[in-house]
């Protein structure tokens, strides 16, 4: 679990070496502010992938005859999240995720697939490890090995420290299953 009053004291410790007193007007409580905003938005290092498959991880029988159709593809475009690089605690921003998976009997709630790529995003990590998470959680829950997740972002450390390219954009991809192979499907992830 994350640890708030450890939080609180090390933002003391960076106020100080940044050469700022954490005791005036403006800072007294930012040391508390920022353990409780570090608690929200790093919610998902609480949880394993497993986890968050079993919060997240209703399903409804899929209503199709197989031996009619056995192509349908379940698309969920442009989610927004957030993230934190690992490299340099840096914002990861206007981020849009993709998903999409074959259902194999069995379908998620739409509001599932969001709130999974939402609590995913809730750690520090690399963009490809986002999406390699939120494919292994819809891949737990689904039964499915046909799965992709795209994602498209903004980073921080390259918009606005070092480089400062502020119009570049991150864009990665976790292709599994008949989505690594089908030109076709990759079609629904662009």
């Amino acid at each position: 679990m994350i640890d708030k009053k450890a939080i609180e004291e090390h933002i003391r410790g960076i106020l100080i070496a940044l050469g700022d007193d954490p005791e005036r007007e403006g800072l007294k409580d930012t040391p508390k502010r920022v353990a409780e905003m570090y608690e929200e938005v790093f919610e998902g290092m609480n949880y394993s992938n497993h986890e968050i498959a079993e919060m997240f991880g209703k399903t409804f029988e899929a209503e199709m005859d197989e031996s009619i159709d056995t192509d349908r593809v379940v698309v969920m475009k442009d989610i927004d999240i957030f993230s934190y690089c690992e490299h340099h605690l840096a914002l990861m921003y206007d981020m849009k995720v993709n998903v999409a998976y074959l259902p194999k009997g069995r379908v998620i709630g739409l509001s599932k697939i969001a709130r999974v790529c939402d609590m995913v995003g809730r750690r520090l990590q690399l963009q490809e490890k986002i999406g390699k998470d939120i494919a292994d959680i819809i891949c737990e829950i689904t039964g499915s090995e046909d799965v992709a997740v795209t994602i498209e972002g903004y980073h921080s450390c390259v918009t606005a420290r070092g480089i400062k390219k502020t119009n570049t954009k991150t864009f990665s991809a976790e292709l599994r299953g008949r989505f690594k192979t089908d030109a076709s499907l990759q079609f629904y992830i662009k």
